[in-house]
């Protein structure tokens, strides 16, 4: 039988409690960066990178309910204090609930490609939430995408190459928790490589 899920208030941000734009230091507790990643999975990268950078804030985001219950469980029983998981669009969140030059990273790995033409539109990176991410990023800011689908990663190079006004691409470096041979140390990365799956990435900063 499978271990019972618990809910940690301390980790779990809760949509309805908010009103208006995010006061980061309240929710932390504390002033520090703040780092985003959209679409946390199993919380693998975010365990890592906070354990491994305990002065900075990270903010999951989640939609799928089953994936938000299992990284609050597994943020909590490890007791990092330097993590809050939300369940919610990611686009309407940040759209509706990120104040503007407050956010030092974005991390976006592995995001639901939508294959299907008439499904593209449902797509996290596309013209409009990218001009949401550098609104809420600050000056020297970093996006960093992995992605497995071919198709969408010409997209999203197509996507920053129109905003080389605003963004430098630098080098994208292994994350805490990548082990030799993987670059992001994400489950859906481990499937990937083992699937023998090529993984494209791209790293910019906002100028």
């Amino acid at each position: 039988m499978s271990r019972a899920l618990k809910d940690y208030p301390l980790v779990a941000l809760k949509g309805e409690e908010l009103e208006g734009e995010i006061d980061f230091a309240r929710i932390f507790g504390r002033h520090g960066p703040v780092h985003i990643e959209i679409g946390v999975g199993k919380a693998t990268f975010l365990l890592n990178e906070a354990k491994a950078q305990p002065d900075v804030n990270f903010l999951g985001i989640e939609w799928a309910r089953k994936y938000y219950r299992y990284a609050v469980d597994r943020i909590g029983r490890w007791e990092v204090k330097n993590v809050r998981i939300i369940r919610t669009d990611a686009a309407t969140f940040i759209t509706d609930f990120i104040p503007d030059d407050s956010i030092e990273c974005f991390h976006i790995y592995f995001p639901d490609p939508w294959p299907k033409k008439r499904h593209h539109k449902r797509r996290l990176l596309c013209p409009a939430n990218l001009e949401q991410l550098l609104r809420c990023l600050k000056t020297g800011g970093t996006i960093r995408i992995a992605t497995d689908h071919a198709e969408y990663f010409e997209v999203i190079q197509k996507l920053i190459a129109d905003e080389q006004d605003r963004l430098e691409e630098i080098e994208f470096s292994p994350t805490a928790g990548a082990e030799p041979g993987e670059i992001t140390g994400t489950n859906y990365e481990r499937k990937y490589i083992k699937d023998k799956r090529g993984i494209h990435t791209i790293a910019v900063r906002k100028i």
